[in-house]
């Protein structure tokens, strides 16, 4: 026979039923709006046999699965007789909903003690699963956004020509590796179908981080022009203080920050004892403030304004391209010229007639005859 099962779900007491519903007709909506109030609603018949019920973050205690079999009729459901149906329950716990899908990700989150999984969403999917497509990103903007992210770290080219052409190798390395794991940290960043990840996330994006955090670093360094071994401690206290710094908090604000001031504050230092040596500013031309100084400096404070208060997870994949490129060309106007080489101390040339030379005329010394035959020879020293 065509019977239904309606059931309601509560939490901590069970739906109670009046006896008089069994002996009178029971109108759906009335007992719909009875169980809505007090549970989760569930039904089955023979056409629709199976029902599923997800509850986020259920509360604890003890829950109460109320069931009653009705019989349709021209009049409604009345109840059934001499009818049995079978029904399998099964309720198990799950951290993520068929694992968040191919556009989230499982993650476990810790806040105000509360420890809990929730799916992260990307591409604009929505949802507990992050099955929800109303307001997906195409395919086609997916791809756009990753290739955004992606070329927009080759305005790394002209810094690293001009680090070479100026002989900072050291600088040079530390762009191209930025350059390097930027690009493949992003094509493995991105959600859904277009993804290429060369390594793990993880990896990626660490060096991703430390190559942008180090690139400022030894930008300003190399702008304070210190001493050959002082620029390459700072180098190597940097690379270690920036590693710990990521390892304890990647996301913070600081670790973009700190960095930046402390090696502004040593550039400062170094430029001012420089000034009272040489009693003249310095840099000590006009055009290398106004042609390079200047709108490298401007540039860099535009890219650090965007990272810091503009960027969201909306506008990230084009305000985030334009940091890189911000970051980028800044380093390319505020990496100092070429230095010039130390001139090297030569002996000094000596004065003539200070020395003597002897020229020995081998003929007339050995007393040899037959001057046809023997060549007449001079050896000079001096």
């Amino acid at each position: 026979e065509n019977i239904t099962i309606f059931g309601c779900l509560n939490h901590g007491m069970p739906l109670s039923l009046h006896d008089n519903t069994s002996s009178s007709p029971l109108p759906v909506s009335a007992l719909s709006l009875s169980e809505s109030v007090s549970g989760f609603h569930l039904s089955i018949n023979t056409t629709a046999n199976i029902t599923k019920l997800r509850i986020p973050y259920p509360q604890t205690g003890t829950w109460y699965l109320s069931l009653r079999s009705l019989c349709a009729t021209e009049h409604g459901f009345e109840m059934c007789t001499n009818v049995t149906a079978e029904v399998y329950l099964r309720s198990f716990l799950t951290p993520c909903i068929n694992d968040c899908g191919t556009y989230g990700q499982c993650k476990l989150l810790r806040t105000n003690n509360y420890l809990y999984a929730a799916c992260e969403c990307k591409a604009g999917w929505d949802g507990w699963g992050c099955t929800d497509n109303t307001e997906a990103y195409s395919y086609g903007f997916q791809l756009l956004s990753t290739l955004l992210l992606c070329l927009s770290n080759l305005m790394f080219i002209p810094p690293v020509t001009i680090a070479i052409r100026s002989h900072y190798l050291l600088e040079a390395s530390v762009y191209i590796f930025t350059m390097f794991f930027s690009t493949f940290y992003h094509a493995c960043d991105q959600p859904g179908i277009v993804v290429f990840c060369i390594m793990e996330y993880d990896v990626l994006q660490f060096c991703d981080f430390l190559g942008s955090l180090m690139s400022v670093w030894v930008t300003v360094i190399a702008m304070a022009r210190l001493k050959s071994i002082i620029k390459q401690v700072l180098y190597l206290l940097g690379a270690m203080a920036l590693s710990m710094a990521l390892q304890l908090d990647r996301h913070g604000l600081w670790n973009l920050l700190g960095p930046s001031l402390f090696a502004l504050g040593i550039m400062a230092i170094a430029w001012t004892v420089r000034t009272i040596r040489r009693r003249r500013c310095y840099p000590p031309t006009w055009k290398r403030w106004v042609f390079f100084l200047f709108p490298g400096t401007t540039i860099a404070t535009s890219a650090v304004a965007l990272y810091a208060f503009v960027e969201t997870e909306e506008n990230y994949f084009y305000i985030h391209s334009i940091w890189h490129m911000l970051i980028a060309g800044s380093v390319g106007f505020l990496l100092p010229p070429r230095a010039k080489p130390d001139v090297k101390v030569t002996p000094l040339k000596r004065r003539r007639g200070c020395g003597y030379q002897l020229c020995v005329n081998e003929h007339e010394e050995m007393g040899l005859v037959d001057p046809a035959i023997i060549t007449i020879n001079s050896i000079c020293t001096s």
